[in-house]
């Protein structure tokens, strides 16, 4: 699963982010709010982690925005202030967890998974349409290229493979994608429909995702 990382301190950045890593996350780590958010905003994550004090922009900031733009991904900020109101201010904002410094990596690690534990369990095949497949066990959608995908990106390019044949409204799309995230909008899933052309065009794929009166059907595009 993917993680967006923002701490800067940069022992404390690099330390975590091996620690990410060797439980298996792919790790998007940086050391300022603005990138943080410039990461945020371009890209799909399953859980992110602020540090709210940061440079440039805070923490608190780039949840704020973030919220602002239909993300709904897991957010979990790291302080080191512990006051109840300096927490209330954060859960306020979108947090969906609060980890005080100093902290124990292995309670980070165990709130990391909490956030991204998957909410169901998928068929660990492989599945075509058109000039793509799409890896059920590594999440990895391939044409000429391959990216990675995160668990919504992936349960979205997957809804839509599997109704290729009719349209799915985007409230549809909320209700089976977004079904343990009460505050999806339609705008959330349009959000992560621009995320799946951005990463078909990565790939150099010809399938492409076509926007009709707010309904979305995947289709083959037309050849050059």
């Amino acid at each position: 699963m993917k993680i967006l990382f923002a701490e800067d301190t940069k022992d404390l950045n690099r330390v975590v982010t091996a620690a990410l890593e060797f439980e298996g996350f792919y790790v998007d780590a940086c050391t300022d709010g603005e990138a943080a958010l410039k990461h945020a905003l371009s890209d799909s994550y399953d859980a992110m982690i602020f540090d709210i004090m940061m440079p440039e922009r805070d923490g608190l900031s780039v949840l704020r925005e973030i919220r602002s733009r239909n993300i709904v991904t897991p957010v979990l900020l790291l302080t080191a202030k512990s006051e109840i109101d300096d927490r209330v201010t954060g859960l306020d904002a979108g947090a969906d967890d609060y980890l005080p410094k100093p902290f124990a990596m292995k309670e980070l690690m165990a709130r990391v998974r909490a956030m991204t534990r998957r909410k169901q369990e998928y068929d660990s095949g492989v599945i075509g349409y058109g000039d793509i497949s799409l890896n059920g066990e590594t999440f990895e959608l391939k044409c000429e290229n391959t990216v990675r995908l995160s668990v919504k990106e992936f349960e979205l390019l997957q809804a839509l493979i599997r109704s290729s044949d009719r349209p799915l409204t985007a409230e549809y799309l909320k209700k089976n994608v977004w079904a343990n995230s009460p505050n999806a909008t339609e705008g959330t899933v349009m959000l992560y429909i621009q995320y799946l052309r951005d990463k078909l065009r990565a790939v150099r794929s010809k399938v492409s995702v076509i926007e009709d009166d707010r309904s979305c059907i995947l289709t083959i595009a037309a050849q050059d």
